[in-house]
């Protein structure tokens, strides 16, 4: 079978860090595996027209979310051989789940592989943001010494509410990691937690609408699906505190693009960070580059050397299942027999 892989170029990093699996050049280091079971495998860093040339005989496609291909349904209709498509990570959103189900695919993704570094990375912005680090280390770098001008925007985090807007696997993690700096933590989900979950996690339940305007910061960890699809968009960001922050590791398209620029330009929020970007990568020209108070990185926080070897085994071991006809891991599933089945998409997608 023909083994098509959509990753990102490593280059100069990649040559000399051999961890960096999700490179094209490393294609996740599992080229000797695959060809030595007699698979073809084309690792390609190129989006649309090469993508579409090798799509034509591809059996089964591997992406990732931080170096997306767009499986949109035209793609899928353009792959009469296409079997199976793996996500090397958290997040399906990129591949056209309805499209995917009407032709028999089946979709996974390796749940839980980066949770971790998610949730790290979530909590390392909130104290970015909140402590306005990015200003006084610039002074560092530039040679001032200004503490009035970074310490004017600057605050404890303990002592505020913290909305949680998701709590899966992720955003649960962050919970536990926010218990040590004695802050109130708020959470929105489609499916409250039990009793005993939310006294574990020190966590009160709250409807969307009636967390936002509480929250001193607001951090983002649900899917992209069309009902998420600009969550957040002018009025709900009005909504919030004057002043407050908000955190964005889950799909960029979870918020009004341009309502965000609006309401981060105007000083209505005090500061914006995240990875996540609509589309990916980010143009040049995109409207959050320019936003003033942000702290926005590329699309890494769940793509650390210890994520990245979690979804290259979780992916190594769906494709070993495969290719025996033995089933993938029940967890990784989220399209399979024609069907949305994971619960994160499948209320989207049931009519």
């Amino acid at each position: 079978m023909k083994v098509l892989m959509v990753l990102y170029a490593g280059g100069e990093a990649a040559a000399h860090e051999p961890r960096l699996l999700a490179a094209a050049e490393n294609a996740l280091g599992l080229r000797p595996f695959l060809e030595a079971a007699g698979h073809r495998v084309v690792a390609i860093t190129e989006k649309e027209a090469e993508l579409d040339r090798q799509l034509a005989d591809t059996d089964v496609l591997v992406t990732t979310p931080f170096w997306p291909a767009y499986v949109t349904r035209a793609r899928i209709a353009a792959a009469p051989k296409l079997k199976l498509v793996l996500t090397a990570g958290v997040g399906s959103d990129h591949v056209d789940l309805a499209a995917a189900a009407e032709r028999g695919i089946t979709v996974a993704e390796i749940t839980g592989s980066n949770v971790v570094s998610v949730a790290e990375h979530a909590v390392m912005q909130m104290l970015t943001l909140v402590r306005n680090y990015l200003p006084a280390y610039r002074q560092v770098v530039e040679g001032k010494w200004d503490i009035a001008a970074a310490a004017a925007r600057s605050h404890d985090l303990e002592g505020k509410t913290v909305g949680i807007v998701g709590a899966g696997r992720i955003g649960q993690r962050v919970a536990i990691r926010l218990k040590g700096f004695d802050v109130d933590v708020l959470y929105y989900d489609f499916r409250r937690l039990t009793t005993v979950e939310e006294a574990f996690l020190q966590i009160d339940y709250a409807l969307l609408d009636d967390l936002i305007p509480r929250c001193d910061v607001i951090t983002l960890h649900c899917p992209l699906t069309p009902q998420t699809d600009g969550l957040f968009g002018k009025e709900r960001l009005a909504a919030m505190k004057p002043g407050a922050y908000l955190v964005n590791t889950a799909r960029g398209k979870l918020i009004d693009t341009n309502a965000l620029a609006d309401a981060m330009r105007s000083g209505h929020l005090a500061g914006y960070a995240g990875d996540v970007w609509y589309p990916q990568p980010a143009p040049s020209d995109h409207p959050w580059r320019q936003m003033p108070n942000h702290a926005l990185t590329v699309h890494v926080s769940g793509t650390t050397l210890e994520a990245q070897a979690r979804y290259a085994a979780g992916i190594k071991d769906c494709l070993t299942r495969f290719f025996a006809g033995r089933p993938i891991e029940r967890d990784y599933i989220i399209v399979e027999g024609g069907q949305v089945v994971s619960p994160s998409y499948r209320m989207a997608y049931t009519k």
